[in-house]
């Protein structure tokens, strides 16, 4: 499918991106290096985020069955997301700066926007077919639980950076340190693939917009090209119709959203049988 550069609302907003660490700061400790690979990471969800919220009020009844698929891949990379730092990483940083209080706030975060998460799988999951879908409806339930979703993809960045400062971080050239970032590069490189291959992982990647900060990300994840395009064309091929409504091409670069081009084309249509 050929690429079109958005001239419409794109997948920046509503929900603000995340300015990771490293490109702000400079820093390139463990900590600042692994709050930044989790902001590119919580980008990608919140383009996700953006790409539906834009494009749920203008779905064509053709394309529904497909973007309620895209949707709840979405909600799938969410939730796993959430559940994987709940059950391995904080429990790892934790242990790692012996104290259990850093993430007591963010818990408490998680906690806020669960319900909402909860209520948009349970609306498509729902639906006796995909003709049933109201984009009015999702939008509704997003807003529902938007502000702090946001405040918390965002929030997470500034604590894990912090942990720099903490007075048990482990000093560089120690064993500690070393530990420390194979945790980080372990559980980034396994927290995607593990949530699915065929949806979670195309969706990820297809929401990765490589332009961003100077293209400083434009090679991240490190992985040899022809791994990439097997992830998106091979793996994604499942779900193949799913991903004309991802913000990124499968070079990285943002693109028109679907729903703009498809309405665009069915207008030319409409004015050329007026003829």
């Amino acid at each position: 499918m050929t690429s079109v550069a958005p001239s419409h609302p794109w997948a920046d907003g509503p929900m603000k991106l995340v300015t990771t660490p490293q490109f702000q700061t400079k820093k390139t400790d463990i900590f600042t290096s692994g709050a930044t690979h989790m902001a590119l990471l919580h980008n990608s969800i919140l383009r996700g985020y953006n790409s539906i919220y834009h494009q749920a009020p203008l779905v064509s009844d053709h394309d529904k069955p497909d973007f309620v698929g895209y949707c709840l891949a979405w909600f799938k990379f969410v939730k796993s997301h959430h559940d994987d730092e709940e059950a391995t990483l904080f429990t790892k940083i934790e242990e790692l700066l012996d104290d259990k209080t850093i993430f007591e706030d963010t818990h408490k975060e998680h906690e806020s926007f669960l319900a909402g998460l909860a209520d948009f799988e349970k609306y498509l999951s729902g639906l006796k077919t995909p003709a049933d879908f109201s984009g009015a409806e999702l939008i509704r339930i997003m807003e529902s639980f938007q502000g702090p979703f946001e405040q918390h993809f965002h929030s997470e960045i500034a604590t894990i950076s912090k942990f720099s400062d903490h007075p048990n971080a482990p000093k560089e050239g120690t064993p500690e340190k070393d530990a420390a970032a194979a945790t980080f590069k372990a559980w980034g490189k396994s927290t995607v693939t593990k949530a699915g291959m065929t949806d979670v992982v195309p969706f990820f990647l297809l929401n990765l917009d490589r332009t961003v900060e100077d293209g400083l990300w434009a090679n991240w994840p490190p992985m040899p090209a022809p791994i990439k395009w097997g992830l998106i064309n091979l793996a994604g091929a499942w779900h193949s119709g799913w991903w004309k409504f991802a913000s990124c091409d499968s070079a990285g670069q943002p693109q028109e959203l679907w729903a703009y081009r498809a309405a665009g084309a069915n207008a030319k249509q409409e004015d050329q049988a007026k003829v």
